[in-house]
């Protein structure tokens, strides 16, 4: 039963700067609070239910009954919400099911009124460019095709190099789908080329780039993809999966009767509903792009949304290293030592590439980040908190470094049985470069307790005789000690040097 116009609660104090993104899709509805001051846009709360809008529009025309009254429920709940937590800014993003309904006007009118809030009924375009925006966000310098299945339709947008170029909405959502293809494969693989065939742009860019998915149905097929290959990192942003690899499991689950698909855990029964529709959907995009990989992204409309509110300066910001700056600060005991850590081992790695550069940087930003942990278990918490923090702008590689140099930071083995399920997405060099930098940054923290002071009273030297020399001030301000010539002695190790210890 819908509630009345909307009676604002005792709120929070105000969080300047919080955004409420209130997205009112076909399938579902959801809530989205992020703090999104700083480029990597933080999810403070997500609330979502699975209404079906947009069930049965292809043949009525109109909303779902059912699915409306529970929406204009809970969209009086969030909008409620929202006004208690303090924030700032609320916005309601309504897309293709209100968009297409003959009553979608009465329907945004209702939640206007109830919640006191304008709805904004996104057009096809429009919403194919804030999901655009959302990959780009989550993978800046994006390259190739976004594609983003709701409920009622299909955005795809070009991406050239981070920005949004030529865009289509086409009536290929799974809801649509099933109502005038009857649910049958083939008729829905027909209609899908049917409607791919209209689009000339898309012949243009077969080959030439990668195809990023978006949406929940799609997210759920990346998690069912994780399960068969017993895939160690479980977080959809960044997954990769190969063409034909992809093909394969729609086709599986195409097959699939509606009880098999129900045995199939972490997948909800709304969206069990339209996962063999939606799977034939991604198969026959790909077959039309030629494209060979699929990256799954986490980011859509709704980071889009947020991300366009920021300003040029803010949007060209490195969302990798903005988190980690963020977490530095909030979690080193004393004045971080991420920038000063990043340059003193800058000797260990001459030979190094850019993008190892920044990913170096971001370690070093990281290294104190499991201090207050309790000691016995340092290396397993910081390795498990990167491997599952929500970063973006990295790839799953990447993040596994990450953890892997915080693990050997905090005294952890490479070989041990917390690292052994992640090592298949490192290569052997990759390795070797995580631990160089992981005792690295453990010898850095002996040394100098943690303060920038002594770090930069001290310094290393890796010469091309293999020799490694940590050089210490010649007063003996900053004496060695037995803990440091153990760790020095380690690092020397791993760089298949002789160790030297100058002055002190």
């Amino acid at each position: 039963m819908t509630s009345g116009p909307i009676a604002l609660p005792v709120c929070a104090p105000a969080r300047p700067g919080t955004l409420a993104v209130i997205d009112i899709g076909s399938n579902s509805i959801r809530l989205v609070v992020y703090d999104p001051q700083h480029r990597g846009a933080v999810t403070l709360f997500n609330e979502k239910v699975l209404c079906g809008l947009g069930r049965g529009l292809a043949k009525t025309g109109k909303l779902n009954p059912e699915g409306a009254a529970l929406a204009l429920d809970n969209l009086v709940r969030f909008t409620r919400l929202a006004h208690a937590m303090g924030v700032s800014r609320v916005d309601l993003l309504a897309t293709a099911a209100v968009r297409d309904a003959e009553d979608g006007p009465a329907f945004k009118a209702e939640v206007e009124a109830l919640s006191g809030h304008r709805v904004r009924v996104l057009s096809g375009q429009e919403e194919g460019r804030l999901s655009a925006l959302g990959v780009v966000a989550g993978f800046p310098g994006a390259h190739g095709v976004m594609g983003d299945l709701g409920g009622g339709s299909l955005e795809l947008v070009e991406l050239v190099e981070g920005r949004p170029g030529r865009s289509v909405t086409l009536p290929l959502g799974p809801f649509k789908l099933m109502d005038t293809c009857a649910g049958k494969e083939a008729e829905i693989a027909r209609e899908v080329d049917r409607c791919l065939a209209k689009v000339d742009w898309l012949d243009q860019l077969r080959g030439t780039g990668d195809f990023f998915a978006v949406g929940g149905a799609w997210r759920n097929l990346a998690r069912i993809g994780m399960a068969q290959r017993g895939y160690p990192l479980r977080v959809i942003h960044g997954y990769v999966m190969g063409r034909d690899e992809l093909v394969k499991l729609a086709a599986v689950i195409g097959r699939q009767s509606k009880r098999s698909l129900a045995r199939i855990g972490g997948v909800t029964k709304a969206r069990l509903e339209i996962l063999p529709t939606s799977s034939v959907v991604l198969s026959r995009v790909i077959r039309a792009l030629k494209c060979d990989t699929v990256r799954f992204s986490a980011f859509g409309l709704r980071e889009g949304h947020a991300f366009d509110l920021l300003s040029p300066g803010e949007q060209a910001l490195d969302p990798l290293l903005t988190t980690c700056i963020e977490i530095a600060r909030r979690d080193a005991r004393f004045d971080h030592i991420g920038d000063p850590l990043a340059a003193w081992t800058d000797p260990l790695f001459p030979k190094e590439t850019p993008e190892a550069r920044r990913l170096r940087q971001a370690s070093c930003l990281l290294s104190d980040l499991a201090w207050r942990e309790h000691p016995d278990y340092r290396a397993k918490q910081a390795l498990f908190r990167i491997l599952h923090f929500p970063f973006i702008g990295l790839s799953h590689a990447e993040r596994v470094f990450l953890g892997l140099a915080a693990y050997l930071r905090y005294g952890g083995r490479a070989e041990s049985a917390d690292f052994r399920p992640y090592r298949s997405l490192l290569s052997a060099e990759e390795v070797r470069a995580a631990r160089v930098l992981g005792l690295a940054q453990r010898l850095a923290y002996q040394l100098s307790g943690a303060t920038r002071e002594v770090l930069a009273q001290c310094a290393l030297d890796f010469d091309d005789k293999r020799t490694l020399h940590l050089i210490l001030p010649e007063d003996g301000t900053v004496p060695a000690g037995e803990a440091v010539e153990r760790r020095l002695v380690a690092l020397a190790e791993a760089l298949e040097a002789k160790a030297y210890t100058i002055g002190g």
